[in-house]
């Protein structure tokens, strides 16, 4: 598109070498830094609608290519929403009615609100699926979005539909109808290759990046230096404490069990080690004293940090 990708990282205050890292992941945080900081740079308020339009589907990577050679526009972004995932923490929803499909986004860790940019970015790959795919001028029946003030004429033509700006929540309205359209690269063979492996990468993300480990990574960091506190952990991902509490909830645990995972885990690592004292290894895990320590540990593991640690191999105590 033309920016100066130096001056987007700066002023999105992340590692000048982030775009020859392949391996580099950002939190969704520093994803929303990234869009700002495009705003920012950039001239054209529809710049993000412009990289969806103007990406030649080849390059698409595997998590949203498989939706252009779905069955039809339904199917397509079925495929979008399930495999979406792959790429970023975001929720696509579809929910159908009265001759509409109201298409949403959630995003899963965080509660600040979805930059201006990456909201286009959205409604331009939901849009760009149904026109490369049934070959129409696909147009919504009107577009929801939370940015103040009217858009840009850029927008205007690129939906060719209502606009409101102000909104409660960014949401692309399609014609219920649209969604039975035919894809013409319908390819049944690929997607019979490509639909077991991004199925499998999903249920690796699932597993590797869950919110609980994640909290649990936080809490380990900050164990050292006091009891980490759930208010301190929830600034951490953006959210507020109930909203944290929630999707610990929702993937059936809680703050305090993650929190005694967290510790009894890092103590067996610390008690592993012959040189760690067991009273500060209490200390470290923030016991108030051994005594504390000792009695959490043995409704952890059954047994004291000394018998464990000669249960371990380890003759020191």
């Amino acid at each position: 598109m033309g920016l100066p990708v130096p001056a987007i990282l700066r002023q999105a205050k992340l590692p000048a070498m982030l775009p020859v890292s392949p391996d580099t992941w950002l939190t969704t945080a520093q994803y929303f830094a990234l869009w700002r900081a495009v705003e920012a740079v950039s001239s054209d308020p529809a710049v993000g609608l412009r990289m969806m339009a103007e990406t030649d589907v080849s390059v698409h990577p595997p998590a949203t290519i498989s939706a252009f050679f779905a069955r039809d526009y339904r199917d397509g972004l079925r495929r979008l929403a399930r495999f979406k995932r792959l790429c970023t923490p975001e929720e696509l929803t579809a929910s159908e009615g009265d001759g509409e499909c109201r298409i949403s986004v959630r995003w899963l860790h965080t509660d600040d609100p979805e930059p201006d940019f990456a909201a286009d970015i959205t409604f331009a790959a939901v849009l760009e699926l149904g026109r490369r795919g049934t070959g129409r001028d696909i147009a919504p029946l009107r577009v929801e979005m939370t940015r103040a003030g009217p858009v840009s004429a850029a927008h205007q033509a690129y939906f060719n539909a209502p606009v409101r700006t102000g909104a409660g929540h960014n949401a692309i309205i399609l014609r219920l109808s649209d969604l039975d359209l035919p894809f013409a690269a319908h390819n049944p063979e690929l997607l019979t290759m490509l639909d077991p492996s991004l199925t499998a990468s999903l249920s690796e993300v699932d597993a590797q990046v869950s919110l609980t480990d994640q909290v649990k990574r936080l809490i380990k960091r900050r164990i050292a230096s006091g009891k980490p506190d759930i208010v301190e952990i929830a600034r951490e991902f953006g959210m507020s404490e109930r909203t944290l509490q929630r999707r610990i909830t929702e993937q059936g645990s809680s703050y305090r069990d993650l929190l005694d995972e967290a510790r009894r885990e890092m103590s067996r690592h610390l008690l592993s080690d012959a040189q760690n004292g067991i009273e500060g290894i209490a200390f470290l895990m923030g016991f108030q004293d051994a005594r504390s320590f000792y009695r959490a540990f043995r409704a952890w593991e059954g047994v004291t940090p000394a018998q464990w640690r000669t249960l371990n191999g380890d003759p020191k105590r």
